[in-house]
């Protein structure tokens, strides 16, 4: 009875280390070793990975284990008169042909791999991908929609010292982005990749993408995304004082999901894009089709609104400067003040300060076509309300200059006509 029992008891304690041990294995795999990815080529490259892995431990262990060998076979004590003979062509021949037989097994895969990494044709949508400090802009090519992604602002308000935010609040803190890229599941799609100011580099780990972003450069990749997902990505390139803060975020939807999605953001028939269910009344997004430079990294929080915001028609009656100012005054916190600072003193010369400009100071019409349609680094916010912008001018000019100025949610709707 008590051996049965011990039996028992060593059974289970041994089944139990078997399991502990396959599930440590699964997450010493998942934590220290490439992933698997979630296309072909990321396969490939992790099968590749693990080869060559594998391949260098044996050498190690040969090479290590002949020489460790000699030290101790060989030592003074052993053998105080040491060998007399010199060259041995057999073995300059070995160990000649052996590392040459381990290099083509090597390169034979790898080659392989490369090759089919580097082929581009035959895509069905192409993507280009521009990177900038610090963020990132995609445009949809022969689609004629294009929005740019940053940092999300949950994130790069905690991320800012004495924020008194605890980063571990905060959902996938540093790994969140304002837009994802959204790409089709099953379709072979092609990047062409650059940047506008230094280099960067995209990099996905799940598609088994990276590819320098150089500017006047464009670089090619590709990837075809087996089943639908997030996957998240970095700048891999040390471009500058954000560098760690322009993170990448992948969204992968059925094919027929992505059409509905992309003529949501168009504003268009989901018929007109190929065989797709029909959708309900599809709610215009603005795009950003300004040729002017993309925004840098501070203006994560004011393009995550200013993409997500539909154009909301003017209030019938004027309103008068405390209500203008109140609204504006939450608008410049989350819109502007990450580029021009909470006191408008902003940061030159990228960020110019709004005291005493004469922007703030100028014609009201001015100030709305600047925000309107954008100019220099700043991104263009004719996505926000009209009553947005009026408050948020109102505010800066009253604040920084221009104290009998207001500007009207009417004003701003004029200026978009």
């Amino acid at each position: 009875m008590f051996k049965s029992g011990l039996a028992a008891r060593a059974a289970a304690g041994v089944t139990a280390a078997l399991i502990s041990g396959a599930a440590w294995a699964e997450e010493a795999r998942s934590q220290y070793n490439l992933p698997v990815g979630a296309t072909e080529i990321s396969r490939e490259v992790y099968w590749l990975h693990n080869f060559v892995l594998i391949i260098m431990c044996v050498i190690a262990v040969l090479v290590f284990g002949a020489m460790f060998y000699s030290i101790i076979a060989h030592r003074r004590s052993k053998h105080p008169k040491p060998a007399d003979f010199h060259e041995s062509t057999t073995v300059e021949i070995i160990w000649t042909i052996i590392p040459f037989f381990v290099l083509i097994g090597l390169a034979i895969p790898a080659a392989g791999t490369l090759i089919r990494m580097e082929d581009t044709r035959d895509a069905e949508l192409t993507v280009k991908v521009t990177g900038f400090q610090w963020g990132w802009k995609y445009e949809y090519v022969g689609h004629d929609y294009e929005f740019v992604s940053m940092l999300a602002a949950d994130s790069n308000k905690a991320r800012q010292l004495d924020s008194g935010i605890d980063p571990r609040s905060v959902p996938n803190y540093l790994w969140e982005v304002t837009n994802p890229l959204v790409l089709p599941v099953g379709q072979k799609v092609r990047f062409l990749i650059t940047a506008q100011d230094v280099i960067h580099a995209w990099w996905v780990f799940d598609l088994a993408v990276k590819k320098d972003a150089i500017p006047g450069y464009i670089n090619e990749a590709w990837t075809k995304i087996d089943a639908p997902g997030t996957f998240r990505g970095v700048c891999a390139e040390l471009c500058g004082r954000d560098h760690g803060f322009m993170p990448i975020v992948v969204k992968a939807l059925p094919e027929t999901e992505f059409k509905t999605w992309l003529a949501q953001k168009k504003g268009v028939d989901v018929a007109s894009l190929g065989k797709a269910p029909p959708v309900a009344e599809a709610t215009p997004v603005a795009t950003t089709t300004s040729t002017a430079p993309a925004p840098t990294e501070a203006v994560a929080a004011a393009v995550e609104v200013a993409a997500a915001t539909p154009v909301a028609a003017a209030p019938a009656k004027a309103l008068t400067k405390d209500e203008l100012m109140a609204s504006g005054k939450k608008v410049y916190g989350t819109q502007c003040a990450a580029c021009h600072q909470l006191t408008g003193l902003g940061m030159p010369p990228n960020f110019p300060s709004l005291v005493g400009s004469k922007i703030a100071t100028g014609p009201a019409a001015a100030h709305i076509a600047h925000t309107l349609k954008g100019k220099g680094l700043m991104p263009p916010f004719a996505s926000l309300s009209d009553l947005d912008i009026a408050g948020a001018l109102s505010y800066q000019r009253n604040s920084w200059g221009n104290k009998a100025s207001v500007v009207q949610p009417s004003e701003v709707a004029a200026a978009r006509k």
